[in-house]
């Protein structure tokens, strides 16, 4: 059997931004990654591995919720137009607070790890 484009899921393009976004912002990579998402965002891990594959889109109001929490630009996840940061584009919401790429990805790890681990880590980065 020949492979052609149309073989490729409906929605790979909107898989590979997911998967950017994730990735920058430092969500599981690899197997968990499916588990991570899908408890993230409240969601089965059914419906989390068809996003991450490209076999469906997330409902309007959990893309917004994705672009807003991953800080990425809703128009680039959804339609890939634009810059994943959405500048050059004439209306979005103002910058997220976090304007370095390391600061953003630390956030979101620093999102992640429990309470415990979270208070070493400010215990070590600032032994007040």
């Amino acid at each position: 059997m020949n492979s052609t484009h149309d073989d490729k899921p409906k929605h790979a393009d909107f898989a590979r931004r997911l998967s950017h976004a994730l990735d920058f912002s430092g969500f599981a990579k690899g197997r968990a990654r499916i588990g991570a998402l899908s408890i993230h965002y409240n969601v089965s891990r059914e419906t989390a591995r068809k996003w991450l594959l490209g076999l469906s889109l997330p409902e309007l109001q959990r893309m917004i919720e994705i672009a807003t929490q991953q800080q990425v630009s809703f128009e680039w996840l959804s339609t890939g137009r634009g810059s994943v940061d959405g500048n050059g584009l004439s209306v979005r919401d103002p910058q997220g607070p976090y304007g370095d790429p390391e600061e953003m990805r630390l956030a979101g790890l620093l999102r992640r790890l429990p309470r415990k681990k979270r208070r070493a880590l400010i215990e070590l980065l600032d032994p007040a």
